[in-house]
């Protein structure tokens, strides 16, 4: 099922469905964080194993704030500074962020003892979030070891109908969201 409603999208999460959409940079899988079996749908789609957890997409800080508090105040900031001082352009940060209680469901950080967020800066990213009214799922839209969807077209050649996608352009970055420790500044990926 193919919309470029933003609300018709964001029912299709909160319905518990699968939702394929452009990111900063790539397509993305997404679903509600807290609906088990839509995230075990995204592992089947994807062959991808639990262990390996995945990111949540927030549409603003606001969305994920909770989430910094037990951050030392200067990483606190430089974490919010990556999310909000970037141009549209430039490429996304995702953060490895502490977990200090039962906010983020298990199966979410899989075998990690972190949870992986990115705020984007991407319009229908954003609209989406707000639309849903939080963060979602945010993974790379492919099977495992294949590459990550660049347009709807690829998308939908990799899943077909098994689920809904959000039709729209991506954002403007050549490359998926580094990713860094906000614990330790270890650079996961670059």
């Amino acid at each position: 099922m193919l919309t470029t409603s933003v609300t018709e999208a964001a029912q299709y999460l909160t319905q518990g469905d699968v939702l394929a959409y452009p990111t900063e940079a790539v397509w993305g899988l997404g679903c509600d964080p807290f609906n088990e079996q839509a995230f075990h749908e995204i592992l089947r789609l994807k062959q991808r194993p639990i262990e390996k957890g995945v990111i949540l997409l927030a549409g603003d800080i606001s969305q994920v704030e909770h989430l910094l508090d037990e951050l030392d105040p200067d990483i606190r900031q430089q974490v919010i500074q990556s999310w909000t001082q970037r141009g549209v352009d430039e490429r996304a940060t995702t953060w490895l962020l502490p977990i200090h209680s039962q906010q983020i469901p298990a199966w979410i950080t899989g075998q990690h003892h972190q949870v992986a967020v990115r705020v984007s800066n991407h319009p229908l990213c954003m609209a989406l979030c707000h639309a849903f009214g939080g963060f979602i799922v945010s993974t790379s839209a492919n099977p495992a070891g294949l590459e990550p969807a660049r347009s709807l077209q690829e998308a939908s050649a990799y899943f077909g109908q098994q689920l809904h996608y959000l039709n729209g352009d991506l954002g403007l970055s050549q490359q998926p969201s580094r990713i860094l420790d906000a614990k330790t500044g270890d650079v996961i990926r670059n």
